[in-house]
């Protein structure tokens, strides 16, 4: 069961009738065609994300499918929210591949609606603004609850919400009992004046006392008749209503480090951000960028509760004070120092992600310079296979290299983003490659298709290199030609091809000019002429025994078995496969090791030498699991299972459809 709620609240007070509502109406549902919906709205700051998670883990127990958590804010660019992306995160909540997600919007609703059809969930939507933005993501199950939180009523959402709660500042009493239970200072009791004034000032917003009680804490050496008008003084010169008074207060207390870091947090390339690409973003070290991390954690505006000793643990500041720092960035910070951090954040993950690249795939074909650690943040802990003592330890540090390309891919996709809008070719190009490795595992998304445009646009811009843009519009090619767009694919390989004429005699560059063929032999297989592929694919690999390049002559030998298998030749494939095998294992290329034992082992079936195939499919299964693919899981599993079938063993053939079946259904695919 996946519960993704964060710590719960030191302080909550009140809410008591809300609560109380909520809790009749999860009691009372009956189930029907479509789950109970309870909507949670008011201003911002007012606890309604608090509420929200509590009213959760009070009925858990009766959901046994799990809580699901998404905040709409995330998902917004330019203040507009494309539901088929707050779907594609739902979805891999649910355990769906990222591969495996449905390409269109429709179909995307109808693996959703199937995934949720009989399942007991509470569903989390905080920051909605329209009702046409929660309909799309109400699971299809009456047995499930979502609970929303919103801004304002979603009127036109009445018909579907059982519930709708619209919250209201804290009454005196209740915020005088959290700001004591925030503070618990012996000066509230000696100054009730003080105390009255204060939650005055707060409105009754929970977020501005919990602000405001830090305040107080800060300050014990000061009486709160001199603190609060010093208090009131600041919040009444800036002129914010509400909230944004507390937080204008909050941020003129921090130092200037922590201020620094607080107004360059939402240029970060996404929303979330770990404590070491915060601290190349800062740029002044990892014990500067800690101790800033926590003053902002002690100031209010930031939970380090969530990632607690984790060195990778994501953190984010919350939607409305990621707007709030946004604004103190606008009016605070120069263009030079967002700029500058951005410049140092992008070349961090330009190099950790070329090092993930090269730690999962092997050393390969690269067409942009490595880049150099330039900050001192320090680097993701990523061990390096090719010093590791033994082929087990090997195997887990590319696995390991791997799981940070998937963990990560978020960041990587908007890395992408920014160092194309500020112009960064180079960085554009280089962060396109890691994208690639990901993408091999990871086939069918459409963020990756717009890495491989933007690739592709920055080349062009660019001008000066024909290596980038053979390199690029053949990554792009492949996952048009998987999406079914062959005329587009066709054309990105005739500018390739183009391109690769003006190449020069350098090993690299021969290297490039042969996987322009390749490519054209893929889309040639794709289109269903294989004879025409196995002929690319033999001219292609002439070019890399001529340079000499091992690696290309296994990848092209492998390319070619799988060409005669499709044509039927199953004699001639064997021979290229088990020779491209043996190669890959030469060559210690822990992936096409597995990719060609699978090939190879088909063959095997087709020749009747069961036992061989059976070793090769469990061998790429273990693969498969170790790069969390389960596209390549469900598909070694059907050939397990067919070559059980095969062999008279009814129950194994059973066990790895049924294996294959769960894989899909997890995925919402069958």
């Amino acid at each position: 069961m996946r519960v993704e709620l964060p710590p719960e609240p030191v302080h909550f007070v009140n809410r008591h009738d809300e609560r109380e509502r909520a809790l009749r109406a999860v009691e009372d549902w009956r189930g029907r065609s479509r789950p109970l919906v309870v909507s949670l709205s008011g201003p911002a700051g007012l606890g309604k994300s608090e509420l929200a998670y509590l009213i959760a883990r009070t009925v858990r127990d009766q959901y046994s499918d799990g809580v699901l958590t998404i905040d709409l804010d995330d998902f917004r660019l330019d203040g507009v929210l494309d539901p088929g992306d707050v779907l594609a995160q739902l979805l891999q909540s649910l355990d769906v591949e990222p591969g495996l997600v449905a390409r269109q919007f429709q179909a995307r609703c109808r693996q959703y609606w199937s995934r949720t059809a009989d399942l007991r969930l509470v569903l989390i939507v905080d920051n909605a603004r329209y009702a046409s933005e929660i309909v799309p993501l109400l699971p299809a199950s009456g047995a499930s609850l979502v609970i929303v939180a919103s801004h304002g009523p979603l009127y036109d959402l009445e018909d579907g919400a059982a519930v709708d709660l619209q919250l209201t500042p804290l009454a005196e009493q209740a915020a005088t009992e959290l700001l004591e239970l925030i503070v618990r200072d012996d000066r509230l009791a000696a100054d009730p004046a003080a105390v009255r004034a204060l939650v005055s000032l707060c409105d009754g917003l929970p977020a501005a006392l919990h602000v405001a009680g830090r305040w107080i804490r800060s300050h014990r050496l000061r009486s709160l008749s001199r603190l609060i008008p010093e208090l009131q003084g600041e919040w009444n010169e800036k002129g914010v209503p509400g909230v944004e008074r507390v937080w204008d207060a909050a941020y003129n207390a921090l130092s200037d480090v922590a201020a620094r870091l607080y107004r360059l947090l939402p240029h970060h390339p996404v929303a979330s951000f770990t404590p070491n690409s915060a601290t190349a973003l800062l740029g002044l070290g990892p014990d500067a960028c800690r101790e800033a991390l926590e003053e902002l954690d002690r100031a209010g505006v930031l939970d380090l509760r969530a990632t607690p000793g984790r060195e990778e643990g994501r953190m984010r500041l919350p939607g409305p004070l990621h707007a709030h720092a946004l604004r103190r960035s606008h009016r605070d910070a120069g263009t030079d120092e967002v700029r500058e951090a951005q410049i140092r954040v992008l070349s961090w993950y330009v190099r950790q992600a070329q090092r993930a690249d090269r730690f999962a795939a092997g050393p390969r074909l690269v067409v942009t310079d490595r880049i150099e650690l330039a900050t001192d943040a320090p680097d993701v802990a990523l061990p390096d296979p090719q010093a590791a003592p033994d082929d087990a330890s090997r195997t887990a540090a590319a696995e390991r290299a791997t799981q940070w390309l998937f963990d990560e891919r978020h960041a990587v996709f908007g890395c992408v983003r920014l160092a194309h809008a500020l112009g960064m070719d180079a960085e554009t190009v280089a962060l396109s490659e890691p994208v690639w490795t990901y993408a091999l595992d990871h086939p069918g998304q459409a963020e990756v298709v717009d890495v491989f445009r933007l690739a592709v646009d920055a080349a062009v811009r660019h001008g000066g290199s024909a290596a980038w843009l053979v390199r690029t519009r053949c990554q792009l090619a492949r996952p048009l030609w998987e999406s079914g767009e062959f005329a587009a694919a066709g054309d990105e390989l005739d500018a390739a091809a183009s391109a690769a004429r003006l190449l020069g005699g350098s090993g690299q560059d021969r290297k490039l000019a042969a996987s322009v063929i390749e490519f054209q032999g893929m889309l040639k297989g794709a289109r269903g002429d294989w004879a025409a592929a196995v002929g690319d694919f033999a001219n292609s690999r002439d070019v890399h025994r001529a340079i000499p390049n091992p690696y290309g002559v296994m990848l092209q030998t492998y390319r070619m078995g799988e060409a005669r298998m499709r044509l039927g030749e199953t004699d001639a494939a064997y021979a290229l496969l088990a020779e491209a095998h043996e190669a890959a294992r030469e060559q210690v290329r822990e992936r096409m090791t597995r990719r060609t034992g699978f090939a190879l082992a088909g063959a095997l079936r087709r020749l009747g030498r069961g036992p061989e195939a059976q070793r090769l499919y469990e061998e790429a299964l273990q693969g498969a699991r170790g790069r969390g693919s389960g596209f390549d899981q469900a598909r070694v599993h059907d050939a397990m299972a067919d070559l059980a079938a095969e062999e008279g063993r009814s129950g194994d053939a059973e066990e790895h459809r049924e294996a294959a079946h769960e894989i899909r259904r997890r995925n919402g695919l069958a």
